[in-house]
C-alpha cells in the first residue's frame, strides 16, 4: 500500500486516488487510527460526492475522522437559511460552502453602468454574508469558503481584467470582499480554489462536459486537488501541521561540498543559475521561519566546516537562524532523534530535506513517522517541498512569530541547568513568573491552537476549534483557566490550558494540558493550585481527573498521582479516571513560580 500513502502526501495520481479510494480508506482505517473525530457539512453548489470520498483519505491519514453532510445539489442557500432540519441535527463542527465562480447570481454586462455593477457587486458580497452570519449564528462552528476561479474565457481579452465591466475584474474584486471579512473575523477560513485551478491550469480545470453532464465544477482529474487543499486547512485548525525542518547543508542549502571545495568555492548568490536556485531557496526558508517554522541542521561534516558555510557573504540563514545544529559523522537518523529530542518534539513534527536519496531512506526508516518529502534538481526544492503543504497556516499569533526565540531561549535554559547540582536552586535562579486566569479574548486563537498542538502533556487528548473554545469560556458551567509563563531568558506566552465542567458539587477535567517548551517547570503545579482554589469559591468538594493514553502522552500517565488524586478506575485499555477531594486547609504545591 505504499503507492497509496505516497498519493496521500500529495495527490501526483488523482486517477489512483478516485479508483481505489474505498480501497484506501479500509487500509486507513486499520492502520491509521483517528484520535479526531467531526462533523464536516459540504455544502456544494455543484457536485461534491467524489471531492467528499477523497478529502475523507486525507483526513484519515491525518489522524481526523469525518462524518460527513452533504446537501442537494445547489442547494447550499436554502440548507443555511431556511433551517434545514436534518443539517441541524448533523450539528456540524466545519461548514465547507464548496461553491464556484458557477454559483455567481449577478455577473456585469457591458451595458450596465458602474453604479449598477456595484450594486450587483454587493448583491453577491451580501449573499454570502448573510450565510456566513446565519451559521455563526445557528451552528456556531468553523466556516471554510472557497473563492471563485477565472473563468476560461475574457469577454473583452485582457481588458477584461481591469474594466468595471469585465467578468474578471468582477470575481476579483469580489474574492477581495471575501478576504476582507476572513481576515477580520475568527473561525472563518479561505479555501483558494482560484490559486488550485491557476496552479492546475485554467484550460484543463474547466472541463465543460464534466460540468454539463455531471455538473462537476471542474475535470474529475483535479477534484483531489481540490480536497487536498481544503485538507490542508483542516488539519491545521486541529494542529496537524509539522513545527520545523532538519535540513543537510551541502548541496541541499548551497552548492558544493564545504569540506572539499571550501567556502569561497560554494554556490551562493547570483553568479550562476544553481548560485540563484540555492539562495532563492533559502529564502523561501528564512520567510517560513519568520513564520513560526523552526530549523535544524544534520550534517555529515566538521562543524568548524559548517558554520563557515553558513557565515559564507551570500549565505541568507546564518547560524543563528537555527535552533539546533548537528554537523557530526554520526547517522543522520540518530542525529534527527536527538534533535526531536532537544525540542522537546516529536520526530514526526520535524521535515527532514536532504538531497541524497540514500540518506533520505536512513531515516524514513530509521525514524519511526518521519517525514522525507522526495528532492531532486535543486531548481526544484521549493515546488517540490511547498506542495506538501507542511506549515499550511490558519492562525498566526505573537508566540507563533517568537517561536524560535522560544526555542533558542529553552537551550539556554537547559545549558544553565546543567551548571546547578540541585534542581530546585535552578528552577528559583529562572525569576518565573505566570499570569493565571480564565480564558481572554485576547488569547482565544492561542489557547485553540494549543488545545490542538500539545500531544505529549495532553491529559485527555481532546481538540478545539476556536468558536468551541469561546462557546465554553461563555458557559458558566464551565471553570477555564490558560497560562502564561515568563522568565529571564524570555517569554514562554500562553502555555498551560485548562477546562472542568461543573456538575453540582463535582469539577470534572475535560481537558488538561501544557507546553512541552516549560516541562518540569512546576507550571502544573501553579496551574493546580488555581483549579482549586476557583473550585473551592463555587463549593465544589470534589475534583475528578481524567487519563486516556495514547502513543504519545505516556510521559504524563502518572500526572494525577502526583497531585495527589487517588485513581478510582481504569479499563483494559489504560483510560483511568482519578479522584480528588478537596481540603479545607489545602496548601499551594507551587514553590517556585511568582503567579500574578
Amino acid at each position: 500500500m505504499d503507492e497509496y500513502i505516497k498519493q496521500l502526501e500529495y495527490p501526483t495520481d488523482p486517477n489512483l486516488l478516485l479508483t481505489k479510494k474505498n480501497k484506501i480508506k479500509k487500509f486507513l482505517t486499520e492502520n491509521y487510527p483517528a484520535k479526531i473525530k467531526k462533523n464536516i457539512a459540504v455544502l456544494g453548489g455543484s457536485t461534491t460526492h467524489d471531492i467528499v470520498k477523497v478529502l475523507e483519505l486525507f483526513l484519515l491519514y491525518n489522524g481526523i475522522q469525518a462524518e460527513f453532510y452533504e446537501c442537494e445539489y445547489n442547494q447550499y442557500y436554502e440548507d443555511i437559511m431556511y433551517n434545514n432540519e436534518a443539517l441541524k441535527a448533523f450539528k456540524p463542527d466545519i461548514i465547507w460552502l464548496h461553491t464556484t465562480y458557477r454559483n455567481i447570481e449577478n455577473l456585469p454586462e457591458i451595458t450596465d453602468s458602474k453604479e449598477t455593477v456595484t450594486q450587483k457587486l454587493e448583491a453577491e458580497y451580501n449573499k454570502y454574508f448573510s450565510m456566513w452570519q446565519k451559521c455563526f449564528e445557528d451552528y456556531k462552528c468553523t466556516i471554510i469558503q472557497n473563492n471563485f476561479e477565472l473563468p476560461f474565457f475574457r469577454i473583452m481579452g485582457n481588458k477584461d481584467v481591469a474594466d468595471y465591466h469585465g467578468i474578471m475584474n468582477f470575481i476579483l474584486r469580489l474574492n477581495m470582499k471575501f478576504y476582507d471579512f476572513a481576515q477580520n473575523s475568527a473561525n472563518f477560513y479561505i479555501n483558494d480554489i482560484n490559486y488550485t485551478a491557476s496552479s492546475y491550469g485554467l484550460k484543463e480545470w474547466h472541463d465543460l462536459s464534466a460540468w454539463y453532464l455531471y455538473k462537476y465544477c471542474c475535470k474529475m482529474d483535479a477534484v483531489p486537488y481540490i480536497s487536498y487543499s481544503v485538507s490542508r486547512i483542516i488539519k491545521s485548525i486541529y494542529g496537524k501541521n509539522k513545527k520545523g525542518f532538519v535540513l543537510d547543508l551541502d548541496n541541499t542549502l548551497w552548492g558544493g561540498i564545504v569540506g572539499d571545495d571550501g567556502v569561497e568555492n560554494l554556490e551562493l548568490g547570483t553568479e550562476t543559475a544553481a548560485a540563484q536556485a540555492y539562495t532563492e531557496f533559502q529564502s523561501y526558508l528564512k520567510k517560513l521561519s519568520n513564520l513560526g517554522v523552526i530549523l535544524n541542521i544534520n550534517s555529515k561534516n566538521d562543524e568548524k566546516n559548517a558554520i563557515a558555510g553558513l557565515n559564507h557573504p551570500d549565505s541568507l540563514l546564518k547560524p543563528d537562524d537555527f535552533i539546533s545544529i548537528k554537523a557530526n559523522w554520526n547517522p543522520k537518523s540518530q542525529n534527527m532523534e536527538e534533535i526531536a529530542q532537544e525540542l522537546s518534539l516529536g520526530a514526526d513534527s520535524l521535515v527532514f530535506v536532504d538531497d541524497n536519496p540514500a540518506e533520505r531512506e536512513i531515516v524514513r526508516t530509521q525514524v519511526k513517522n518521519a517525514c522525507v518529502p522526495d528532492i531532486s534538481q535543486v531548481e526544484k526544492y521549493i515546488k517540490e517541498i511547498d506542495k506538501y503543504g507542511y506549515f499550511e497556516v490558519t492562525a498566526l499569533s505573537k508566540d507563533d512569530l517568537a517561536k524560535n526565540d522560544m526555542y533558542k531561549a529553552n537551550m539556554e535554559r537547559v545549558k544553565l541547568q546543567q551548571t546547578f547540582s540541585n534542581y530546585n536552586d535552578y528552577l528559583l535562579s529562572l525569576d518565573m513568573k505566570a499570569v493565571i486566569k480564565p480564558f481572554e479574548a485576547i488569547y482565544m486563537q492561542r489557547i485553540a491552537q494549543l488545545t490542538n498542538k500539545s500531544n505529549q502533556f495532553n491529559l485527555t487528548t481532546k481538540r478545539y476549534s476556536q468558536s468551541e473554545i469561546e462557546q465554553i469560556a461563555q458557559d458558566k458551567n464551565y471553570i477555564t483557566l490558560y497560562g502564561k509563563l515568563t522568565d529571564k531568558f524570555g517569554d514562554n506566552g500562553v502555555v498551560s490550558v485548562v477546562i472542568g465542567k461543573i456538575l453540582k458539587d463535582e469539577l470534572h477535567i475535560d481537558l488538561w494540558l501544557m507546553s512541552c517548551r516549560v516541562l518540569k517547570r512546576d507550571m502544573e503545579f501553579s496551574m493546580m493550585d488555581e483549579l482549586i482554589s476557583q473550585a473551592k469559591k463555587l463549593h465544589i468538594s470534589k475534583i475528578f481527573g481524567y487519563y486516556y493514553p495514547t502513543a504519545k502522552n505516556a510521559m504524563v500517565k502518572d500526572f494525577y498521582q502526583l497531585q495527589g488524586y487517588t485513581k478510582i478506575k481504569e479499563d483494559d485499555k489504560g483510560n483511568s479516571t482519578w479522584e480528588y477531594k478537596i481540603p479545607q486547609n489545602y496548601e499551594n504545591k507551587n514553590k517556585v513560580i511568582n503567579v500574578n
